[in-house]
């Protein structure tokens, strides 16, 4: 059945074509793909690895797209394969990533070095030298002749089901039994036979289907108990489901070529997990080492068409891609230089090391040694061609002697999160601890010194931190590392519970921290237009105002009624006897007791002052009251005008509580959130109950997809979580979050080591030293301030642009200026119109020669004609009479003469 999973443009295949035509390399490079059942997860891991190729962007050379055409082989015989290899050469490929068996291998790898195709194959290596085969597993003979070596096997069994066993039992000697067509019950008759004859070592040499049933057939027959030995001689230890082995007792070591941990398995992991189950089979499960190879099989082949393109080589199949049955066969003219290029790469990938020899097959490789523990599986060691078997450990387990921890690599499990742990920018240039930084990351070195230990940092593969599932009881994340074995120390922001201090040791607190509230930080508020009415509430203004017009009212009133403001001056003896005058006899009326409080009041002076001891007493009080307003004003002002203030809607959990407009939640599992549940504080009981019926729900799967909704929701979502992931967030750009209110309980981060560790009381040691001396406290500092990218928290120095008055400060008192002057233009223009109307009606003229005249006077300080004298010019010996003031600015003069 031929399935083509990609579907390419007119224009793309235009182009690929008229590549090959010019002889240019192709910009659409096409190779083969041939798969057999049970394959599913491989073929995924083959698509995957074509569709990052080809959307990976190349910034150092020009890219080139893997087109791919795949044959899937239901029936693995001759027939079938022969028909699905020449489908393949028809096409025009260049190389053929296949998979075959024990029926497909010979007729597979036969058409391949007739035709010189070259075939990429993640199956088991095949004896011989096939020179156009490149074998992507690593051969396991050595690793188990050491393995076996360091047991001192005289005699076991061997079983066995494809010609590399066979291979593989050449080298043993011992007794073997080839269990290739056997069934279940075959198995368990097998072994029924082998435990009358009391043999309790074994060498399993399966592939995987067949290994999964004969151990649950070992279990049903009960030879999983102590006393048994399995070696399991495959390279996928973690592949394999052992959960019945784990506490039967029996002993099972087998080896492991992915590791995990490594920086480049992490990252393909992170995109394996995104995969649609529906349309990616076998995506439901992390990648087997099968699987890994596959993937690793398409970046061979993709640095080797670098290779090709870079020695400008041509690779066209001009006149190569006709039938693959012509006798005599039309070999590949360029089929020798893809093989040369193929067996010329060397990159790391998910299998580790990646480089051939001669012959195809792999060298300068590295596998992990696993035995199965109580806890789960735990390496042991690694094996590789240079250092053959190295031991990390004895098969007791660790010692207690604390001097056998020196020059012993110890495994450190940890979680990328910043700023605990880090990749470097450039982390593919650096190996092993190198590539990472961070708080934790530096705390595990100073521990690693005073301890005297060698470590290896390992990064939890599922990420997450440690909770024990509630059906199956099994623990994930770091403490299920410590738990099964797989780490030893566990240097991370792990919270120290009951829950946890119940499966695993803790030391002492590394850092305090507590929950804590997460808010996007509010934009600071603008000063309004009336700003300067800020340093004062509007109920003090109101009382002012009110105070003004009591003062101005009670001064006319003790003015009226005090006898001393009321005067009238007598003229001098002697003196000529002079008209009457034209100044009031009393000067405090209301609008000058008005003018006079208000002057007073704005801190300038006035022409009239009270003469009466009632009417001083008056001025006086509020001369007082006008300083202590106004030097309280004053004092208030800067800081009101200077300083932009954030209102944050919630200021503790309290504030959260009582309201429902603001939605909060917390990581879906982990401390932060048991914590509410377990509490029995009325608050955080009312929060506990919001939360968990709250709809869409309010809780993360992971820390930074909580801060990211807070940065999102608009100052409608708030997050709680630890604070010092609130601090160190706070701290990051682009700057918009903001821890509020304190911590709502206490606790503390400590380093955690599986039960019973010798290493627990060293690693306590060392804390408490790095405590004492200050280094905890320098390195908190070091990577949530000094890396800080938002500047000093609460800093208040500010450049002096920022300390400057803006005109929108004071705009509000511009406003008034202008609007006064306004209004005093229009009350000057209404009395201008009402002085010109009442002069027009005395004087007898009409209303717009009123103005004109009154508009002459304004502007030159005249009148005009029509017996309306400029300036009067009198005689000097004449006596001129009183002159009455009839209007401002004119004066009718009488004169005495007739």
């Amino acid at each position: 059945m031929r399935i083509n999973i990609f579907s390419w443009h007119f224009f793309g295949l235009y182009s690929a074509l008229w590549g090959l035509a010019t002889g240019a390399f192709p910009s659409s490079v096409q190779i083969g793909g041939l798969f057999i059942r049970n394959t599913d997860q491989e073929y995924t891991a083959f698509r995957l690895a074509i569709f990052l190729h080809n959307t990976s962007p190349n910034a150092t050379e020009a890219p080139f797209n893997l087109v791919p055409h795949v044959d899937n082989i239901e029936t693995a015989n001759s027939f079938a394969v022969t028909n699905a290899f020449c489908s393949q050469y028809s096409r025009g490929v260049f190389a053929i990533f296949g998979l075959y068996d024990k029926r497909s291998v010979n007729t597979l790898t036969s058409f391949c070095g007739a035709l010189h195709i070259s075939l990429v194959t993640p199956s088991f290596p095949t004896e011989g030298e096939g020179q156009f085969t490149l074998q992507l597993r690593p051969s396991i003979r050595g690793a188990l002749l050491s393995l076996l070596g360091h047991y001192d096997w005289s005699q076991f069994v061997f079983l066995y089901d494809t010609d590399r066993g066979k291979s593989t039992l050449t080298n043993t000697l011992t007794r073997a039994i080839c269990v290739e067509t056997f069934n279940e019950a075959a198995y368990r008759r097998l072994l029924e036979e082998l435990d009358r004859r009391k043999e309790k070592k074994y060498v399993i040499d399966l592939e995987p289907e067949r290994l999964q049933s004969i151990l649950e057939q070992a279990v049903s027959v009960g030879k999983h108990v102590k006393g048994y030995h399995y070696i399991i001689a495959n390279l996928g230890f973690k592949d394999i489901s052992l959960e019945r082995f784990m506490h039967g007792g029996a002993n099972v070591t087998g080896f492991q070529l992915v590791d995990f941990s490594k920086p480049i398995v992490i990252k393909l992991m992170q995109r394996w997990n995104k995969l649609d189950q529906r349309e990616y089979p076998g995506s439901e499960s992390p990648p087997k080492y099968t699987s890994s190879l596959t993937y690793d099989g398409v970046l061979v082949m993709a640095e080797a068409f670098r290779t090709l393109r870079r020695q400008k080589i041509d690779i066209s199949r001009r006149g190569n891609a006709g039938d693959c049955l012509a006798n005599p066969a039309a070999p590949w003219n360029q089929g020798i230089d893809m093989e040369r290029a193929l067996k010329q790469v060397r990159i790391q990938g998910l299998t580790g090391n990646i480089q051939f020899d001669h012959y195809g097959r792999r060298v300068n490789y590295t596998m992990d040694v696993f035995e199965l523990k109580s806890n789960g599986p735990r390496k042991i060691g690694y094996w590789n061609d240079i250092d053959k078997l190295v031991l990390v450990q004895n098969e007791n387990g660790l010692s207690n002697d604390s001097s056998a921890m020196e020059n012993r690599t110890v495994v450190v499990t940890t979680i990328m999160e910043g700023p605990y742990v880090m990749l470097k920018k450039n982390w593919e240039l650096y190996e092993g601890n190198d590539q990472y930084e961070g708080y934790c990351v530096d705390l595990a070195s100073e521990i690693a010194k005073h301890i005297g230990i060698k470590y290896k940092i390992s990064i939890v593969p599922d990420g997450k931190y440690g909770a024990r599932d509630p059906e199956t009881k099994i623990w994930n994340g770091m403490v299920g590392e410590l738990v099964y074995g797989k780490a030893e120390i566990a240097v991370a922001p792990l919270t120290i519970t009951l829950v946890r201090e119940e499966v695993i040791d803790f030391s002492k607190p590394f850092m305090s921290l507590g929950i804590s509230i997460m808010i996007k930080k509010p934009q600071k508020s603008k000063p309004g237009v009336f700003s300067f009415l800020d340093p004062l509430a509007y109920e003090i203004w109101m009382c002012i105002v009110f105070a003004y017009i009591g003062v101005s009212v009670v001064l006319f009133l003790v003015s009226r009624f005090s006898p001393y403001e009321w005067h009238a001056e007598e003229p001098e003896e002697g003196a000529a006897e002079q008209g009457p005058t034209d100044q009031p006899p009393n000067e405090f009326g209301i609008f000058n007791s008005l003018w006079f409080s208000l002057g007073a009041f704005m801190q300038q002076g006035c022409d009239i002052s009270p003469r009466s001891l009632s009417g001083r007493i008056v001025g006086g009080v509020w001369w007082f009251f006008t300083l202590i307003i106004i030097s309280s004003y004053t004092a208030n002002l800067a800081a009101f005008l200077t300083v932009e203030r954030m209102v944050s809607p919630i200021e503790s959990a309290e504030d959260l509580a009582k309201q429902t407009e603001i939605a909060y939640g917390t990581l879906d599992s982990g401390s932060t959130k048991e914590f509410f549940r377990r509490s029995k504080i009325a608050v955080y009981e009312k929060m506990w109950s919001y939360m968990k019926s709250a709809e869409p729900t309010v809780f993360t799967k992971t820390t930074a997809e909580g801060v990211a909704r807070v940065r999102k929701s608009k100052g409608k979502y708030a997050f709680l979580l630890e604070s010092t992931m609130n601090e160190y967030t706070e701290q990051r750009k682009p700057c918009d979050t903001m821890k509020v209110g304190g911590n709502l309980d206490s606790k503390g981060y400590g380093i955690a080591t599986p039960k019973g560790s010798q290493l627990r009381t060293p690693v306590n040691l060392a804390v408490l030293k790095l405590s004492e001396a200050g280094v905890l406290d320098k390195l908190k500092n070091k990577w949530w301030y000094d890396k800080g990218e938002c500047g000093p928290k609460d800093s208040g120095s500010k450049d002096k642009s920022s300390q400057a008055l803006s005109l929108s400060n004071v705009a509000g008192v511009f406003y008034i200026l202008v609007g006064g002057l306004g209004l005093a233009m229009l009350v000057a223009l209404v009395e201008f119109c009402y002085k010109s109307r009442a002069e027009a009606k005395r004087m007898k003229l009409s209303f717009s020669e009123a103005m004109r005249n009154k508009a002459r006077l304004s502007i030159t300080g005249s009148v005009g004609e029509n017996g309306r004298v400029l300036t009067p010019d009198c005689p000097r010996a004449v006596h001129a009479g009183h002159a009455s003031l009839r209007h401002p600015g004119l004066a009718v003069v009488s004169s005495g003469l007739p």
